[in-house]
């Protein structure tokens, strides 16, 4: 009878939990979406390529077209910077670290995603930023300066100096999934390739990356559901520009930083609303990069109990 009790019990608790996370899940959408109506009806579908961001009461003209470059922009470039960076440190502390230097820098890296945005945002301000507008960027501008990318003027503020920091919070999230998946590879198959004369690379190459693609590619959609959904830190270094720069020197704006600096100042019921707008557009972004990683992790469990 106490056993019977106890699995009711059990059921109903975790049933209970798994409701109430759906539950929240369409809350948050359906206020999401709710309170979009006004900016949709005004803008509809044009606000996605609109360029114009006019709070003033007697225009109240929004459009997320600069948001959604400057999105793009920091979140590619925090995967260029980062997935090599994150896929050399699991490689690194799954095949060639001792033990005990394992032991050691692998908690390291993964205490990098529990330091607070707003500290890497001041970080950037006070440190990255000057180090960058009189190091990197010059040095950039002097060997690459042919690229429109690498133009204009250096500065302790912009896109570039938001696409390192968030390349900083996406090498945790990436080298610890990879981590894991380097790990999870059969030894056997290791110590197979390197009997029939692989090199270490040639095995790291043929064997543990090959294996593990699916779910390095799950790891880098989740990075960049990340960069994507950051706020707080990029809205402290990016500069808050309301113009499309080709140039990474120059400041720009995401989608997530415009929620987060202008909410508590909004003026008109329109301008919330097109914040809400931009979160919306958000909130479908970070469903679909959630979902991809999922079909790409699932698909890579099949392939695997198939083989």
């Amino acid at each position: 009878m106490r056993d019977w009790l106890g699995d009711r019990l059990l059921l109903i608790l975790t049933l209970g939990a798994s409701l109430a996370a759906v539950a929240v899940m369409v809350a948050i959408i359906y206020k999401v979406v709710d309170a979009s109506r006004l900016a949709f009806g005004k803008f509809g579908i044009s606000f996605f390529w609109g360029t114009v961001w006019d709070a003033n009461p007697a225009k109240n003209v929004f459009g997320a077209g600069t948001l959604i470059y400057g999105t793009v922009v920091t979140s590619i470039m925090a995967l260029v910077i980062a997935v090599p960076l994150a896929i050399a440190i699991a490689l690194f502390l799954s095949e060639l670290a001792p033990r005990a230097v394992r032991g050691v820098i692998g908690p390291l890296v993964e205490m990098l995603a529990a330091i607070p945005s707003v500290v890497l945002g001041l970080w950037g301000i006070l440190v990255l930023g000057p180090f960058a507008a009189d190091h990197i960027e010059p040095w950039l501008q002097r060997w690459f300066g042919f690229l429109p990318i690498f133009s204009g003027t250096p500065s302790s503020s912009g896109v570039f100096i938001a696409g390192l920091i968030l390349a900083i919070m996406v090498v945790p999230i990436v080298a610890s999934i990879c981590r894991e998946l380097f790990l999870s590879v059969p030894p056997e198959l290791e110590e197979g390739a390197l009997a029939l004369g692989a090199t270490r690379w040639e095995m790291v190459r043929g064997v543990v990356l090959h294996s593990s693609r699916p779910g390095i590619a799950a790891a880098v959609i989740l990075g960049l559901g990340r960069a994507i959904g950051e706020a707080i830190a990029v809205t402290q270094v990016i500069g808050a520009a309301t113009s499309i720069n080709v140039s990474l020197f120059a400041p720009g704006d995401t989608l997530a930083s415009r929620i987060a600096g202008q909410y508590q100042g909004a003026v008109s019921n329109m301008q919330i609303s097109a914040l809400f707008y931009l979160a919306a557009i958000l909130l479908v972004i970070g469903l679909l990069t959630n979902l991809l990683a999922q079909l790409i992790v699932r698909r890579f469990d099949v392939h695997r109990a198939g083989a």
